[in-house]
């Protein structure tokens, strides 16, 4: 009804008609033979009602308030509590457009779709929960129960969100849908019908239900209206009533009466009726309207801004499941490829066939090798080493070395009789800094185009490990061979004592799944090592082979691990992200590892 205050506390429901008695008499004598059960939809509503009143205790710490959801309630409300016989009516209209039997109440979280019909129901367990007064039989239907009821209101949503502030979309909701409204096109320009409009509105702003700028357009109106004295002086009575507590009628019938005063209404009277020839009617309609506006904009944006977090938290969820899922998978194929028995591991392979081995045999290192292999170890521990730290503090006690200027002033302090303050002992102390181990993971592509590199890259794998053992004993390398295939050339934490030989007449590539071995068995992911990946290719992969091989370079590059690519052919095609050094003789590919696995630990962070 518009511009008028709904009595959300009466006594007792309206009165049955005799009609109503006589169907209700009719039906309890087994009368109503047409309809042997409820509709299926009357059933829904059973069932929601049912589960609203399982719902009702954890919002009002009440057990015996029976919930119904009817088309109409007897109030002519949309939502009403009635203290005396602990009902709690809502109309079904409420929950519109959803059909009745997609709505669970039972579920924590459907009220999600149906904010409005779930902030009546909040609204109304508020009454239950804190509208403990009632007005005096003589003083009802008066102005002063009337205002009564204007208090109460926001007293009672205030209260209930300082037990529950989680409620307070829900009430917005419903400020906006039952009670903005219906001041919406409505005649409000009279003093008490323009103090009704600041009682449910500017009230609810100071009981944290509005925010101020959405009602700050009302106010300016309303100030025009009232005046600002007036306007502060309602604002006033709201306060203290929200502060008021729940059993207190007589101090809640004070704040009414002080209401009527204020607006120079008898408080025994009936309240003022609006008036619709009132020129400014329309100018408050609008200001009203515009807090409706406001209020749904900001619902809106914060509704955007909740669905962008959650789109966000699940975007993360699933990469880090994704990553977890890759992490487990890359385990396995590491596990495979570097077996004792190093056979080739082809991905998505059942592993009953007979697969070919780029492993050619073995040969002795040779001297120049060996030497290479102790120049490495040697550029390597120089550069995994770290200054030591140095830490100087200063105490009123030994140990330490003695600093006359402080031990003097300390000397003078206790003289004075004042508590000595200096720090007469300086201490220096030492620490080495941990070295940090090496990571060094390479892959060589053993496709026909790379026959030239298989030597080169054999002779580096094999003074890498070395150099890598001679190093430190937490430092590991490991080198693979790849085409459709991974095999193991070198395997992390055993040094080879010959120089594994292979050749390069496979077809297709499997760089990402090299890349997994790798990663996994040397743990290329984690900080606090020196980490480099070297990749020996010409790079003519096909573009599924290329983008599952750039994924797992760019998550090891965000991880802080260096890949390196080592190109042969005259025109090679390495895939983007990469460091690219392109070889006019494969023999300088050791120079090159070396160097990188030398600046890879000297930038490691421990």
């Amino acid at each position: 009804m518009a511009a008028q205050l709904h009595n959300h506390v009466p006594p007792a429901p309206p009165a049955l008609s005799e009609a109503e008695w006589a169907a209700a008499r009719w039906e309890d004598d087994g009368g109503n033979l047409t309809e042997t059960r409820p509709t299926a939809q009357r059933a829904h509503w059973l069932r929601i009602a049912a589960a609203l009143s399982t719902r009702l205790p954890e919002l009002t710490g009440r057990e015996d308030i029976l919930v119904t959801c009817e088309h109409g309630t007897r109030s002519g409300a949309p939502a009403a509590f009635y203290p005396t016989t602990a009902q709690l009516e809502i109309d079904t209209a409420l929950f519109a457009p959803l059909h009745p039997a997609t709505i669970r109440p039972a579920w924590p979280g459907d009220e999600d779709r149906y904010p409005a019909a779930w902030g009546a129901f909040v609204h109304e367990a508020a009454h239950a929960a804190h509208s403990r007064w009632y007005a005096p039989p003589p003083l009802r239907g008066t102005a002063l129960e009337a205002a009564g009821h204007i208090l109460e209101e926001s007293r009672a949503e205030c209260a209930h969100l300082r037990r529950r502030p989680g409620d307070r979309r829900y009430v917005r909701a419903t400020v906006r849908t039952l009670v903005l409204d219906d001041f919406t096109g409505a005649a409000l320009a009279d003093r008490w019908q323009a103090a009704l409009a600041a009682g449910l509105v500017l009230a609810r702003r100071d009981a944290g239900v509005l925010d101020p700028d959405e009602t700050e357009t009302l106010e300016n109106t309303l100030t025009g209206i009232l005046g600002p004295d007036l306007l502060h002086t309602l604002a006033a009575i709201w306060t203290a009533a929200h502060t008021t507590g729940d059993e207190d009628g007589a101090a809640m019938m004070e704040h009414a009466r002080a209401w009527c005063e204020a607006l120079g209404t008898d408080a025994t009277g009936t309240p003022p009726p609006s008036n619709p020839t009132d020129a400014r009617s329309g100018e408050l309609a609008e200001a009203v309207g515009k807090v409706v506006s406001q209020v749904q904009a900001n619902e809106a944006a914060q509704v955007a801004a909740e669905a962008r977090g959650a789109a966000a938290r699940a975007a993360r969820a699933q990469a880090k499941a994704d990553q977890a899922a890759r992490a487990r998978q890359a385990a396995k194929t590491a596990e495979k490829v570097f077996a004792s028995n190093a056979r080739p591991f082809t991905p998505g392979d059942p592993g009953k066939g007979r697969k070919r081995s780029p492993v050619t045999g073995a040969r002795p290192p040779a001297a120049g090798e060996k030497a290479a292999a102790g120049r490495l170890a040697r550029a390597l521990r120089a550069a995994a080493y770290r200054e030591r730290t140095t830490t100087v503090t200063a105490s009123a006690a030994p140990p330490g070395r003695l600093n006359m200027r402080q031990a003097l002033a300390r000397d003078a302090q206790r003289a004075a009789g004042a508590t000595p303050i200096a720090t007469p002992w300086i201490r220096t102390v030492h620490r080495p800094t941990p070295t940090p181990p090496l990571r060094v993971g390479i892959a060589v592509d053993v496709s026909g185009s790379m026959h030239s590199a298989t030597a080169p890259i054999a002779s580096a794998a094999w003074i890498l490990a070395k150099a890598t053992a001679l190093t430190d004993p937490d430092s590991r390398s490991a080198t693979v061979a790849y085409d459709r295939s991974v095999t193991a050339i070198t395997a992390p934490g055993r040094t080879p004592k010959a120089v594994t030989q292979f050749s390069a007449k496979g077809r297709g590539h499997c760089l990402a799944e090299a890349t997994d071995a790798l990663t996994a068995a040397l743990d290329l992911t984690q900080p606090g090592a020196g980490r480099l990946l070297v990749i020996a290719s010409d790079g003519y992969y096909n573009p599924d082979e290329a983008a599952s091989a750039a994924t797992r370079l760019t998550a090891l590059r965000n991880a802080g691990c260096a890949v390196l690519w080592l190109t042969f052919a005259p025109n090679p095609r390495p895939l983007p992200g990469a460091t690219v050094v392109e070889l006019t003789d494969p023999a300088q590919a050791a120079t090159a590892i070396a160097k990188a696995a030398t600046a890879a630990l000297a930038t490691a962070n421990t």
